[in-house]
């Protein structure tokens, strides 16, 4: 049985154009499906007639397999899966199109981890990966599947909450909800199971909080501004004693650094 990823074309298109090529889903006799080329080839007679029509089928499972690998490795982080800075750019300015559209707003969170270096130095990368890994974890826990949690570098993580509301004070107030409980989450005690070489297997618990910063913004600003507004705030939450939640107003005045605490 074949399974057509795309429609083949009518007769007439077919005669005309005297062929056609298109990926469908094919079955192997033991009925595993797998992705396939599809040709379909005109036969014409002395007279210029069709006929009868030769089609060959390919399998491109390894040819797709590829292309995926690929596509992950352009837009995903390695370590987490979780979309990386390119993936996130491109969300960000789909997220604003939306926004100019519906007139809701969304809300940036820039996420930087808190006593993360100590345990690297203590028990390796290897360990401050398992980590990584667990707060990314965490942070898909926290956020609905239309929200992106992007790994931007390093220890430092991006959430993007969208479509919120059209008010911005209740849009703020909802993204100041969810960040602090992304805060409480990774502020939790993190058990982390390894294997040290030529050793029996160990856990070491470890805390590692977070300082958070968080715009919300709509259609107005450009991307760079979005991800700077956030990345201020950050800091300002990590000038404030860290493990907080800090909000960037860029309406606030002129200075860069205008910022309100989440009480």
């Amino acid at each position: 049985a074949i399974s057509r990823r795309c429609p083949f074309p009518p007769r007439k298109d077919l005669q005309r154009a005297g062929a056609w090529k298109g990926e469908i889903w094919n079955r192997h006799k033991n009925g595993e499906a797998y992705p396939a080329q599809f040709t379909i080839t005109a036969v014409k007679g002395n007279a210029g007639e069709v006929t009868h029509y030769v089609a060959t089928l390919h399998d491109i499972t390894e040819r797709k397999a590829a292309e995926e690998e690929i596509n992950s490795l352009a837009f995903y982080d390695t370590l987490t899966q979780l979309p990386n800075r390119r993936m996130l750019d491109d969300r960000l300015g789909q997220a604003m199109a939306a926004s100019k559209r519906s007139g809701h707003y969304g809300a940036l969170m820039f996420l930087d981890l808190d006593n993360f270096k100590p345990l690297n130095d203590t028990h390796g990368h290897g360990v401050g990966d398992l980590l990584l890994r667990e707060v990314a974890h965490r942070l898909t826990g926290c956020v609905r599947e239309v929200d992106t949690v992007a790994r931007f570098g390093g220890d430092e993580f991006v959430v993007m909450l969208s479509e919120l509301g059209e008010d911005k004070t209740e849009s703020t107030a909802q993204a100041g909800i969810v960040a602090e409980k992304i805060r409480a989450a990774l502020a939790e005690p993190y058990l982390l199971t390894f294997k040290p070489e030529n050793e029996t297997e160990m856990t070491v618990e470890h805390r590692c909080a977070a300082s958070i910063g968080v715009v919300a913004f709509n259609s107005e600003a450009s991307a760079e501004k979005i991800i700077k507004w956030a990345d201020i705030a950050m800091y300002q939450a990590k000038e404030g004693g860290r493990n907080l939640v800090h909000f960037f107003e860029p309406e606030s005045g002129n200075s860069p650094l205008s910022w309100a605490k989440l009480e």
